[in-house]
């Protein structure tokens, strides 16, 4: 009879234990139910600016030919040698002179049936400059191709400092989000009470480098004075928000 009552005693304080968190889960609301007390607005907008470029990167090579590789590579080391030298000339520091590529590659003549024949080699060297004046760029091409560069590959402008025109287009974000919040408060007849959070998504990218015509060293082309236009660039800044909304 005894160990019947401690049984019952056990199953008694077990039944209570379990009973208890069971009246605290019930006695807490859900996490999910405080995500619906309040209505929310969650938006994104963009904001623009337009500015003039105030640099440009340019790349810049010499190609060269020579039975021998031996001979490729001196006559392109001299002929950029010169190019190098007439970029100085034209204003343009060292600091901002990087060579970006330095190939040298056989060649080969082929024939059908009969193994490739080794004609000569072919030596590239081309450079990067950057030009923090603008109006130096058309001489420093004229200058470079004069002196014997034969490739010009791709130009690209951008802005030493964007730090000005991403505040610009930041701004120009904020208010489109704003109006934007106000537009879809109105229409669910509600208004806004606070922002609750705001994040920021892309900036001033460069714009990619446009394609140009790889041309040969002739005079005349350098007499004609190559014209260069930078344009404008489009600084884009992506924010997106949370609005509570309030009736």
């Amino acid at each position: 009879m005894k160990t019947l009552m401690r049984a019952a005693a056990l199953g008694l304080v077990l039944t209570a234990g379990a009973a208890a968190p069971a009246a605290l889960a019930q006695a807490a609301p859900p996490a999910a139910d405080t995500m619906f007390r309040a209505t929310t607005l969650n938006l994104s907008a963009y904001g623009e600016t337009r500015i003039a470029p105030d640099m440009a990167t340019i790349t810049l090579g010499v190609m060269t030919e020579g039975k021998a590789a031996a001979e490729a590579m001196q006559a392109n080391a001299t002929r950029m040698a010169a190019v190098m030298g007439s970029l100085r000339k034209a204003g343009i520091a060292d600091k901002d002179i990087q060579t970006s590529n330095l190939n040298l590659n056989p060649q080969y003549r082929y024939q059908e049936n009969q193994p490739p024949l080794l004609v000569g080699y072919q030596a590239s060297n081309n450079v990067t400059i950057t030009v923090h004046d603008l109006k130096k760029l058309g001489a420093a091409v004229d200058a470079s191709v004069s002196a014997g560069a034969n490739q010009v590959q791709g130009i690209s402008f951008g802005l030493d400092d964007p730090t000005a025109a991403e505040n610009a287009a930041r701004e120009a974000a904020v208010k489109a989000l704003a109006a934007k919040a106000d537009l879809y408060a109105k229409a669910t007849g509600h208004k806004v009470s606070r922002l609750v959070s705001l994040s920021e998504g892309g900036g001033y990218t460069p714009a990619p480098p446009m394609p140009m015509v790889a041309y040969a060293a002739k005079r005349e082309m350098a007499d004609a004075g190559t014209s260069v236009s930078g344009g404008e660039l489009k600084v884009r800044v992506d924010i997106s928000g949370l609005y509570e909304l309030a009736r």
